[in-house]
């Protein structure tokens, strides 16, 4: 039989970096009262990410300037031969505090009568069970039990909550540190490679000379960071800090459930040919709270109502472009050293780089795709690399039929 005295929530959110504290936010005006699971000690702490970001977050949310620690230019771009190409436009990232940006909105909400925040402690599982002839949660952390009529996953990639649906992401690992050097402070500076064929080596200028140096790859991380470390010529030893992480890589999965859903990393809202998802998320919680706003009140928590207020919106934006970008990974990780040769040599002997700087965009890649796609030169390298891998217009169209 329930304890009636055991305590109960409107929403109970799994994770407080950056998805779990914006839709914490968004929420926090509504009349809901809302419980916060983080199994960190400390918001933002371990740094996972490389804190690249398009400038469209500033139309997003309200960001404030000194979480913006510097800005690139150029985006230099090497072949493995040493090849590069470089490329400029309207974009002009951020490198942003990532740490202070989780933050930022946790010290927002964390006051709040009707928010409580569990720091240090770990969520465990859920089961269903019947309250008032609905169907509701019975949460177990590390340190207690609750009720909650909706639970959110934003606990990262290897998510607890997704694990407990029989949701799985495919995985990538990432080493990254931070160096005081000499390198450009205006370039942010990407090595691809066949050896790490799932992403690619960076060098983000943080600035006051400070860099984020890393890599990311399916296996063997350490070695081949440290083969890459010596290729760029830096001395690991006299790094000011380092962290490790882990990616999710594919596009975005089922994300609705009844009573449940997942955002952000758990969910797979992350771009395949850069690991970033920050601008993604941001998007996909704005539906994600629009969505929980009408389960209350229409007192509708079942996955067909999650499926159409917040998975088909989410899918219909940014999850047409997450294909996108896992449709161009996928490409990618077919190269060899002759096919970035190759291309690289139309890039620079086109007018390539001057559609790039039109309509280039970070996140949302369909427009510079088409105009691409008209190009003949990158029709003729298409052609003559789909005869070299017959197999890869197989699996494309797979990714779109999902």
């Amino acid at each position: 039989m329930m304890d009636n005295n055991i305590e109960s929530y409107d929403v109970c959110i799994v994770g407080a970096s950056i998805a779990g504290n914006y839709l914490c936010f968004l929420l926090s005006r509504m009349n809901l009262k809302i419980v916060v699971i983080e199994e960190h000690k400390e918001i933002g702490v371990p740094l996972q990410c490389a804190g690249i970001v398009s400038q469209k977050l500033s139309d997003l949310i309200d960001l404030p300037k000194e979480l913006i620690l510097n800005r690139v230019k150029i985006a230099k771009i090497i072949a493995p031969s040493g090849t590069h190409i470089k490329l400029s436009g309207a974009e002009k990232p951020y490198i942003l505090n990532r740490i202070g940006l989780d933050k930022y909105f946790y010290n927002k909400t964390k006051d709040k009568k009707n928010i409580t925040c569990y720091l240090g402690e770990k969520f465990k599982s859920f089961d269903y069970i019947k309250a008032n002839h609905k169907k509701i949660l019975l949460i177990e952390t590390s340190k207690r039990n609750f009720k909650t009529k909706i639970l959110i996953g934003c606990d990262g990639p290897l998510s607890t909550v997704g694990h407990l649906l029989g949701h799985k992401n495919k995985i990538i690992y990432a080493k990254q540190i931070r160096i005081k050097d000499q390198f450009n402070q205006n370039e942010a500076v990407l090595y691809f490679n066949p050896r790490w064929k799932e992403l690619f080596g960076w060098i983000v200028p943080e600035g006051n000379n400070i860099y984020r140096i890393g890599l990311a790859s399916s296996k063997n991380i350490t070695k081949k960071f440290e083969l890459f470390a010596r290729e760029i010529k830096i001395d690991v030893n006299n790094r000011i800090d380092q962290q490790g992480g882990i990616i999710p890589y594919g596009s975005m999965n089922k994300i609705s459930f009844d009573n449940i859903l997942l955002l952000g990393d758990a969910a797979g809202q992350v771009k395949a040919t850069t690991g970033g998802g920050i601008i993604m998320l941001i998007i996909c919680a704005k539906y994600a709270a629009s969505c929980i706003i009408k389960c209350f009140k229409a007192n509708k928590y079942s996955k067909k109502f999650i499926q159409r207020n917040y998975e088909d919106p989410c899918k219909s934006s940014v999850g047409r472009h997450l294909k996108i970008h896992y449709m161009i990974r996928i490409l990618l990780e077919k190269f060899g050293d002759k096919d970035f040769e190759n291309l690289f040599k139309i890039v620079n002997t086109s007018n390539i780089e001057h559609l790039i700087s039109i309509y280039g965009d970070m996140d949302f890649p369909k427009n510079l795709i088409l105009k691409l796609l008209k190009n003949p030169l990158v029709i003729m390298f298409l052609i003559k690399f789909s005869l070299k891998n017959p197999n890869i217009f197989i699996k494309l169209p797979k990714i779109f039929t999902k």
